[in-house]
């Protein structure tokens, strides 16, 4: 089952029991300064297109998680995946088991060429190759968050690194993709999303998902 709320992670997470969740794979702001205040014509990570509405709403980075948050997700997951952990090293534990996605980005266009995320797995570090960038991406969708990753990205993430019957939590919703991708592949699964706006664009795309998987039956 795939359960979306639109409220605030450590509200939700202070409910819970110590590890309630077999694995949380977060994307939390990093604080790194992507709020809209520069360039934002031409940098698709400052803002989002609601398809409904076709209104930018301005992301704003600027407010990281604390020590707090890192210190609840531990508690009520067995595992963690969390992207961006670069920017967060010192409220984690050491790790091997480090996540680099390659996103095959020409160095000539100004964007990383790749992302971290932490994992708390005593494993490799692994590495996965996906074309996100330009209108040569491999996964051509509608942007609704400007953070957005692709989905078959969170499904390399659960064939590597979940088992079936494993609840999985994302306190950071986002676009949703990491939903989409529980759901196609039989997981169980929360996620959170403080902003509403956010949180009914991805329940809107969750929810078209479903809809094209019913109508191919």
């Amino acid at each position: 089952m795939v359960e979306l709320l639109n409220i605030d992670c450590m509200e939700y997470m202070a409910t819970l029991p110590d590890k309630a969740f077999e694995l949380a794979i977060v994307d939390p702001p990093y604080g790194i300064g992507e709020n809209g205040g520069r360039n934002l014509a031409d940098r698709p990570t400052q803002k989002w297109k609601n398809p409904s509405s076709q209104v930018y709403k301005i992301f704003d980075d600027s407010k990281p998680p604390n020590k707090q948050y890192f210190q609840e997700l531990k508690r009520v997951s067995k595992n963690q995946i969390i992207w961006g952990a670069n920017n967060f090293t010192e409220f984690l534990s050491p790790s091997t088991g480090w996540i680099v996605w390659d996103k095959v980005v020409d160095q000539k266009e100004h964007l990383s060429m790749c992302e971290l995320a932490y994992s708390s797995f005593a494993i490799r570090c692994l590495k996965f190759t996906y074309l996100w960038a330009g209108f040569k991406k491999a996964e051509q969708v509608t942007r609704i968050h400007p953070t957005q990753k692709p989905v078959a990205l969170y499904q390399w993430l659960l064939k590597n690194y979940a088992k079936q019957g494993d609840k999985i939590l994302d306190t950071h919703l986002g676009s949703g993709s990491s939903a989409i991708a529980a759901d196609i592949m039989g997981f169980d699964f929360v996620g959170l999303e403080i902003d509403k706006d956010y949180y009914e664009a991805a329940l809107d795309r969750f929810n078209r998902h479903k809809q094209q998987l019913v109508m191919e039956f």
